[in-house]
Order: structure tokens, then sequence, then C-alpha cells
């Protein structure tokens, strides 16, 4: 049996303030990711990034929480838009580390919040469908997890969406929930085993309420609670809760100097309730002023004596704030992220679109955030310097990851997908370990982007809806740091600009050149005309010795574009470039013959190579060169497959050689060639749920292997080398299983065939597959590599980026 590992994983965070928690005991980060779990290490000090993508909710993930257990064993609950809960136990045995130990299908509309309570083994969720429910979870003697139990169930009056819980203990018998969302005020109910009431409105917010939090004000546990909420009203209210018949000492928040008039409209009335235990007193505290845009997280954390909240915002920075020893105000005692200058672009030179989950690691010397882009920033707190640091982080698409290939050498992975970016992902070598990393993002666009392919070295092509594509060339400043952190080394002729922008109001990516740290970038011979800060960067900042953080990638790491290729009337469905780099050939949603045509372009002029080619009369699903570039394969929505000869007298001109209206009885999705200079082989994959192989000789091609699948096959790609007498077919399926078949080369039967495991694959549609070049050398006399590890990269629409490796071939 074929042995199947994924050796990296990359997908973006779902953009949820409640789709992620940091575990206070293991150190393991789990965030949505689309419809999956990702499981990470922040502090991994080898940067392998993504450990899992848990599979199982068929919907977005939205709310995530670490829950307590008694042998502190890191178990938690994820919750999604497909109205389920799910509760992850740790398995060895499971490839992914987590397996599913109970599914919650009480809610009956998508799950929006959940909170835990430390040393707890009760849990609340909030759902669309306007209820809150508490949970009890079960664990047997041996502190595993057993099942969860609901135990009370709140219909919220009047109804809205509990957008954000917090629990916490109030006393031996009875805990206090509280409940905020799509209004302006927050409920605060008490409960128990014997019931629950609704004791409190807090008002004073004036939008949504994104997040709430408790904490005792001191480490004894007879403390106050204080609660801080976050609202889309740009500011954090806090609010104490206080044991005893007396009320606590009034407020400052009504004298804090920096309100300024708004001290006065604060109200602070006091909310009374009691338990069976003791009476209490609810009071606003404290207002936190300081965000300029919607706030989404408020997070609280000790650190010996010392209480601190982290909030995210979507102005693009996370804000720790302390109360001052001596007035008691609360104050921003260090702010992180990006400046407010670029604020409120969202494009490739502007604002990343703000922060929207801030959380702490259990020790509180390292902060993670997560913006609109999906990618994770991590800080670290250097005591040395009194200065908290950014260190390498994840990053990953955030939505259908529609096509991946390889670099022309088969050195770094190229992917672009509907989040409109192109990202380069490549094995950072320079740190004595070995980790996968995004190191650039050469394309951020305007238009979901549905297809590349490279051509040559350092040069891509990618076709997007907007019925055009686009030839992007590498900088220097890419080709220098591939280098020195990757050991890839440039192969592209002449100089090479230093980096790109888009200016404002562009749509094009345009070349710069980098700048002296002391130049004078004022210096211009028309005044009238300000000068864009986008279009001048620095050589220091571009001079980088780790992975590029999201902030590099997001502005300075993109490539000028070089030549737009125009022709064809509709969004563009399929790109291949020719082995040599010398054609591309492209094509576009069509539903008549008149744009069912593949074009040609020829990469010396960037002239269209005429006539286009034609045979089809619906969509082209895929385009692909054979390895020697004699012939390309177009398959079609209208069934039919069809082979174009290269000419004789003109490389770059083709022609019609062999078709078949009928090659599947459903529409055909894609195409690949089989390696090796033996006989003429490519297969063919179909609605139809069949792969065909075909042999083609001369204008005849016959089917000679037909492989059955279980549902659609949407992909599929041979491995580039001939493996021990065999080639090796990788297909992708609908559901986004994933089979691997090995074939004779002698007689073309199946020598082997596996499927990978559901627990690694991806969960939706698997929309291409990639190989790489098999590591080892061909034995002299024999077209078969020694090497007997593959490894080929899946994108799929569950917007992961997966690349496995595969050894035992000969098991």
């Amino acid at each position: 049996m074929v042995e199947i590992k994924a050796d990296f994983l990359a997908a973006g965070g779902n953009r949820h303030p409640s789709a992620a928690d940091w575990d206070q005991n293991s150190d393991l980060l789990v965030f949505g990711a689309s419809n999956n779990v990702a499981v990470w290490s922040p502090l991994d000090t080898s940067y392998h990034g993504i450990h899992a993508l848990l599979p199982g909710h068929t919907d977005t993930v939205s709310a995530i929480m670490f829950l307590y257990t008694p042998n502190s064993t890191p178990l938690f609950i994820s919750g999604a838009a497909d109205k389920t809960l799910r509760i992850w136990s740790p398995d060895p045995s499971s490839p992914n580390g987590f397996i599913c130990s109970q599914v919650l299908t009480d809610h009956s509309a998508s799950i929006h919040s959940i909170a835990t309570v430390p040393g707890s083994t009760t849990f609340t969720t909030g759902a669309a469908d306007g209820t809150v429910k508490i949970w009890r979870s079960v664990f047997d003697d041996a502190g595993s997890f057993v099942k969860a139990d609901l135990v009370h169930s709140i219909t919220l009056i009047p109804r809205h969406f509990p957008l954000c819980l917090a629990v916490a203990q109030l006393d031996s018998e009875t805990m206090v929930l509280a409940i905020a969302g799509t209004r302006t005020a927050i409920q605060v109910y008490i409960f128990a085993d014997y019931g629950y009431s609704l004791e409190a409105t807090l008002t004073g917010h004036e939008a949504w309420i994104r997040s709430l939090s408790f904490t005792r004000e001191t480490s004894d546990a007879n403390s106050d609670l204080l609660l801080a909420s976050a609202s889309q009203d740009k500011y954090i209210r806090l609010w104490r809760i206080h044991a005893g018949q007396e009320l606590p000492p009034s407020s400052r928040a009504a004298n804090d100097p920096s309100l300024g008039v708004l001290g006065k409209s604060l109200s602070n009335k006091a909310h009374r309730f009691d338990t069976q235990e003791n009476f209490y007193s609810l009071t606003f505290e404290a207002l936190l002023l300081g965000h300029e845009d919607w706030i989404f997280t408020a997070n609280w954390h000790r650190q010996g004596p010392n209480l601190r909240l982290l909030s995210a915002s979507a102005d693009n920075s996370l804000s720790i704030w302390e109360a001052d020893p001596a007035s008691g105000v609360w104050i921003c005692t260090t702010r992180l992220g990006e400046i407010s200058a670029q604020k409120g672009s969202t494009s490739a030179t502007g604002s990343t679109g703000g922060f929207w989950i801030g959380l702490w690691s259990r020790a509180g010397d390292s902060v993670v955030s997560l913006g609109r882009t999906g990618s994770w920033r991590l800080w670290n707190y250097d005591k040395t310097k009194d200065m908290w640091m950014q260190d390498v982080a994840i990053t990953g698409h955030t939505k259908e990851v529609k096509s991946a290939c390889w670099a022309a050498d088969h050195t770094y992975v190229i992917s672009t997908g509907s989040d409109q970016t192109t990202r380069l992902f490549a094995e950072w070598t320079g740190n004595g370990n070995r980790s996968w990393h995004e190191f650039c993002r050469p394309q951020i666009h305007g238009y979901d982007l549905n297809c590349v392919s490279s051509i040559g070295p350092g040069r891509f092509v990618s076709g997007a809806d907007e019925k055009l594509l686009r030839v992007f060339d590498e900088p220097s400043a890419v080709a220098n740091l591939l280098e020195r952190l990757c050991g890839i080394k440039t192969h592209t002729e002449g100089k090479l600009p230093d980096a790109a922008n888009i200016p404002v109001l562009g749509l094009s990516n345009k070349a710069i050149q980098a700048v002296e740290d002391n130049a004078d970038v004022d210096d211009q011979d028309d005044e009238r005309i300000p000068i864009d800060p986008a279009s001048v960067v620095l050589k220091s900042t571009l001079d980088i010795r780790h992975p590029p953080h999201e902030d590099h990638l997001a502005r300075h790491l993109l490539w000028p574009e070089t030549e737009k290729l125009y022709g064809h009337g509709y969004e563009i469905s399929a790109v291949a470039a020719s082995h040599n780099g010398k054609v591309v050939a492209t094509a576009c949603k069509a539903s008549s013959i008149d744009h069912a045509v593949i074009r040609l372009y020829e990469t010396k002029e960037w002239r269209e190579v005429k006539p286009a080619l034609t045979a089809h009369t619906l969509t082209v699903t895929g385009l692909a060169f054979s390895h020697d570039d004699e012939y390309l394969l177009s398959v079609s929505r209208d069934r039919q497959w069809a082979v174009f000869q290269r000419n004789s007298e003109n490389e770059n001109e083709y022609k019609l050689a062999a078709c078949n209206p009928k090659g599947h009885s459903r529409m055909i999705l894609d195409g690949a060639w089989a390696p090796g200079a033996g006989p003429r082989l490519f297969a063919t994959a179909g609605r139809d749920k069949a792969v065909k192989i075909w042999k083609l000789e001369g204008k005849e091609a016959t089917v000679v292997q037909t492989l059955a699948a279980s549902t659609s096959v949407t992909a599929v790609a041979f491995a580039p080398d001939v493996v021990h007498e065999s080639y090796v077919l990788a297909f992708g399926l609908e559901d986004g299983a994933v089979g691997i078949v090995r074939i004779r080369c002698g007689d073309l039967s199946v020598a082997s065939a596996d499927t990978m495991d559901r627990a690694i694959a991806p969960t939706k549609t698997v929309n291409e597959l990639s190989w790489r070049k098999i590591r080892g050398e061909t034995m002299p006399g024999s077209e078969s590599s020694t090497g007997v590890e593959l490894q080929f990269v899946v994108a799929s629409d569950d917007a992961s980026l997966r690349l496995f490796k595969i050894s035992d071939l000969l098991s």
C-alpha cells in the first residue's frame, strides 16, 4: 500500500471573532479554516505551521473554544454554519491527532459563539436561532471525555443573534452568563442546577457587541468579577460584579479627564441580584477609548498581579490595556499592528483590512492576531529590548483554491483562487529546519482568479474573471529572498526590477526601484504632484532574513506585470504553458463554438498565433502540453477531447490531429499526458465518474484502461517520471477524495490502486493536482528513477493547499 503523508498545509483563518482559541495548557491554537478546523502551534521553534486540518463540518466554522478536562488533555469544541457542534478529543492513532467524539445537533441555525469556564465542565453555545444552550460534559474516572449533556436552553427575548458569550463562576453553586450580539445591550443571567434567570440588562453601547470576557480583579478567588465588552461603536466597556450589600467604591470612569464631556453622560446604575449564597451588585466600571474602528475581540490575561486586556480592531491594531496603579484609569500601554495612515484601503499597498481576532499565549509574553487576508501574525515580547517583536506565523487562502502549479524547475508552488490572490510557497532551509512558507504574494487582484501556469524560470501567467490574462516576472527582491532562504537560484537573464507596486487608482502591478534608506524621495520636478508612499520602497525593507510577515506579503512582494493577453470574450477557464516556455494556450467560458476556441500566444513578442484552434462547442475545462510539447490536449464540457499536433515547420503553431466527440458520457473536467518516450498516453477525467487512459496512434486514440470512481472526477495528473516501470497517476474527486494508481508500462494494467485517507484529504472538490519531480537519479539504460519518493500539491474548494509526499510505491 502506498504511504501518503502531508508535508505542508496552508489555509487561511475564517473572519469570525469567535473562530479561534489558544489552549492555556498545551499551547495549541485551533482555528476555523473554511469548513475545516486547523491545528497550529504558534510557539513551535521549527515553524512547521499547521499540524492538521480536521474534517467533519460541512459549512464555515465560526466558533471554537477549548474545554476544561480533569487530566489537562486538549479537548475543544467547534461550531459552524452547518448548525452542529463537534467535540474533538486527542487520539494519537489518528493521522490528524484528533477525532470527533460527539456531534451535537440541538441548535437549528448557524453557531456563532461558545464560552467555557476554567476548572468547570460547563460550557455554553449561542446560535442564530436566537437561543443559548448550557451544556455539561461528562468524563470517566481516567479523565477521558464521555459525552456532553444539555442542561438548560435559553430563548432570547427580544430575539437576537448571540454573537458573543462569557461565563464565570459566581459562587460555589451559581454561574453568571453574559450574552450580547445584534443588540446594543448585554443580558446577564445567573444559572445553577435548579434553573436560570435574567438579572440585568446592561446598556451603554451604541452598536452590535462582538466580544465579552470575564476575569477576577485579583488572583483571589473571592475578588470582584470584571466583564469586558467590545463593540462596533469603537469602545470597550468594563463592568464590575461585587459581592455584598454595599456597592463598590464609585467608578473613576466619570472623572477620567481623557473622556472630556463624555464622562458626564456615563450612567453608573447599580443592578442588584442575589443567589442562594450571597447578594451582588453589577455596575459600570470604565470606558476604554483609543480604537478608531470596530472592535472584534477583547480578552483578559493575568500575569502575576498584573491584569491586562488585549483588544483587536478593524483599525489594524492590537492594543494592550492596563490600569494605571496611581489613578486606576485604564490606559493603552502597547499598540501593535499598523499605523492609521494606511487604514481604509484594501489594495495591495493599503491596509490589510483590520484584525478580527486577538489571543494571548499561556505565559502572556506572546500574542497573535488574524487579519482580513486570513493570515496570522505573531508577536513575542523581548525582555532585553523591552519591546514586542514580530515573528514568523502562517498564511493561506481564504476562499476556494482554483489552481496550483510547480515552477518550471519544480522549486516552489504557485497557487491562485477566489480570494483574488496569487501566492508563492517554498521550503525554508536556512534555519537548520525544513519548513514551508508563503514567500511572496505576486498578484493581489480585483477579480476572482481561476487558473495559473508557470512559463519558464521566474515567470507565470494567470487568468481571471476579467476576460484577459496577465503575465508576471519575478523581481530581484523575491529572487534574492528565495536564493538566500531557500537556495533557489534565479535563472532569469537580464536586470530585474527591485519590486512592484499598484499605483493609486491603478489595476496593474508596476515595476519600481528600491531607494537607499537616506535617499531624498521628495526630490521631483513637479512639486504639485504629491508623492505616492506606495511607490517608494527602501532597500532595507526588502532585505529580509526570514519568511516574510504578512505586512511584507501584502505590500512589498508583488511581481511586476509585463504583459496582458487579450482576445477572449468571457471569463478565463484554463491556461497552460508549453514546457519550453515558448507558447501559452488559453481558453474561456463558452456556450457557443465562437467562444469555445483555444488561443495560442508566443512568448517572445507576445503575439497571438492565428488562427485560434477550434474543436469544441462549450467551455474548455482543461489544457495540457505533452512533455516534449509535440501535442496539446484539450477537454471540454461538450464531452469531447481533442489533440492538436505541433507544426513541423513552425513550433508555435498547432493543428487538430485527433478528437473524440464522445470521449465520456458526461462533461470532461480535466486531462493530462503520461511521461516517457514510450507510447503516447493521456488521461481524461469526467463527470461520469471515470478516468480513461487513452493511447494515441496517429489520428486515432483508443481506451486502454478505465478507472472507476465513486463520484465525479475533477482533476487528474501523471507523475513527471516513470517509477519502477510504472506510470503513477493521481486523480481528485468532487467530494475531495484523492486516488493514487500505478499503471504498468508494459501491458498498461493496474499494478496498484490506493485512496488517500479521508482524514488528511480535502473535504471539498479537488480543483487541480500537480506533481513535483522525483527525488532520485535515473538508472543507466532505463527510463525509471531510482527514487521512490514523490510529491504532489492539491488545490481544493475547501480553501486549502496541501502538499503530500508519497513513498513505498513498491509495497
